[in-house]
């Protein structure tokens, strides 16, 4: 039986006890799960102290296997264990450590002993697999864990209370342990049959929040909810479930919020770029004029149907998101295996502008939104440096090594999708700056494409 071991130590500007603080909060596996590994938490017993439990759920195309790990050897503030009890290797032991580096620094110090299967075979056949893949995945864990912990001791203060809607869709999946492992609470809005012991709240778009009482004296509240705009044709009424969805459910949303005794200080709307329509080469900011096509009239509904909330004296912000990035789910997720196929490429033109943000930006800036009070009315989340559908094109082939050889015409898009479709989410030039964030000073974990697709998807 032969032990292998695997050590990945960083230096991170923050005091040992808040990094290993961090982990002990909930929400912190799911940061540090990269969004490439196929695993979910399918059970917990405690936290990481020593008898604690998680089972996790391994899934590797059709096949899955369980992994269940029991954590030891519990230090307060400077070491974790945990330890293979049930899972696909024959030995694994983890050990967290945590080194003073002086007051305000520490080194976070992965260790891992493991032992493949199959003996000798597996040592062979996949040895240096393994040990690309540990590689691959702590590079992403440290990186996650220095940037959320100096995110969230950049704006200490007490924990917040957050109300949020659309916590399964890929925005709010990330951002809720985002928010829980930086010690705050959150109340899930649902629009099924609440589990009140899990903190969620029943709501829809018509009726509101019915039990009001459950949310007096929420600190803020994060509206993602909406229909997908991609996930089919635009009929005429799958057009009319998107502009429900989106102005309807933000109108009763905040009328819910103007009722309250106890109101939160922010309502965060999520709103999106197609405010700005197609505007090919101009740069827009906030203050730009709408833009004249179906989703730019979507966002300009949206975005005015919260005058109950800003009446009761609420702080609104409205979210204008940009294409999120992350190899998890979204468009980027899409574009994968064609890309990985070596038949990736721009569309139509390749000439029309897209703008991006990271998903660990997207939520990192959720939280720079929730704690700057400056912060009013429009904000743009997108990074500072929109790309041509041909520039994204290209560096998404470079980061997969693979050439983007083709061009889809935009007549095979518009016959695929529909014109109005395929001109408004393909076609359309979007050149976006985002004003709001560069003047409040926030700091871009990824303002660059080509640095955010190797963060995203585990490249070097």
């Amino acid at each position: 039986m032969k032990i292998e071991e695997f050590r990945y130590r960083t230096r991170i500007e923050a005091p040992a006890e808040e990094v290993f603080r961090w982990h002990t909060r909930p929400g912190a596996l799911e940061r540090l799960t990269p969004p490439w590994e196929p695993v979910e938490v399918i059970e917990r017993t405690g936290g990481i102290n020593d008898g604690d439990r998680v089972v996790l759920r391994l899934h590797l195309g059709p096949v899955s296997q369980k992994w269940v790990a029991e954590h030891r050897d519990y230090r307060e503030g400077r070491q974790f264990r945990d330890i293979q009890r049930e899972g696909p290797f024959a030995r694994w032991e983890h050990t967290h450590r945590f080194e003073p580096d002086g007051p305000n620094a520490c080194y976070l110090d992965d260790r891992v002993a493991y032992v493949l299967p199959f003996g000798a075979l597996g040592d062979k056949t996949g040895g240096q697999f393994v040990r690309r893949r540990l590689e691959r995945m702590f590079r992403y864990r440290h990186a996650v864990t220095a940037a959320d912990v100096t995110a969230h001791t950049r704006y200490a203060q007490k924990p917040l209370r957050i109300l949020v809607s659309g916590t399964s869709g890929l925005v709010g999946s990330a951002l809720v342990p985002f928010l829980t492992a930086g010690g705050h609470q959150i109340i899930r809005l649902v629009r099924g049959q609440p589990r009140p012991e899990a903190g969620e709240v029943q709501w829809d778009t018509a009726r509101g929040v019915p039990d009001l009482p459950r949310i007096e004296g929420m600190d803020a509240v994060v509206h993602l909810a909406g229909e997908n705009i991609a996930a089919g044709r635009w009929t005429p009424e799958r057009k009319a479930r998107i502009r429900e969805s989106r102005v309807r459910g933000t109108k009763t949303l905040s009328e819910a919020l103007a009722q309250l005794v106890l109101p939160p200080k922010v309502f965060i709307s999520a709103s999106a770029v197609g405010y700005y329509g197609d505007r090919g080469d101009e740069v827009v900011h906030e203050e730009s004029p709408p833009g004249q096509n179906f989703l730019a009239e979507v966002c300009t509904a949206w975005e005015g149907v919260t005058e109950a909330a800003e009446r009761k004296g609420i702080r609104v912000v409205h979210l204008r998101i940009g294409l999120v990035l992350s190899g998890k789910g979204g468009a980027l997720a899409k574009m994968l295996v064609p890309f990985r196929l070596g038949g990736g490429g721009s569309l139509g033109s390749g000439k029309q502008y897209m703008s991006w943000v990271s998903l660990d930006d997207m939520v990192g800036i959720i939280h720079h939104v929730l704690m700057s009070e400056t912060i009013t009315g429009a904000a743009n989340a997108v990074t500072p440096h929109p790309v041509t559908n041909s520039e994204f094109a290209k560096t998404l082939g470079t980061v997969l090594h693979r050439p983007t050889p083709f061009a889809v015409p935009a007549f095979a898009l518009r016959g695929a999708l529909g014109r109005e479709m395929a001109d408004v989410l393909l076609l359309s030039s979007t050149r976006v700056q985002p004003r709001r964030l560069i003047e409040t000073a926030y700091p871009f974990r990824h303002p660059h494409l080509r640095d955010a697709l190797r963060h995203v998807l585990g490249k070097t």
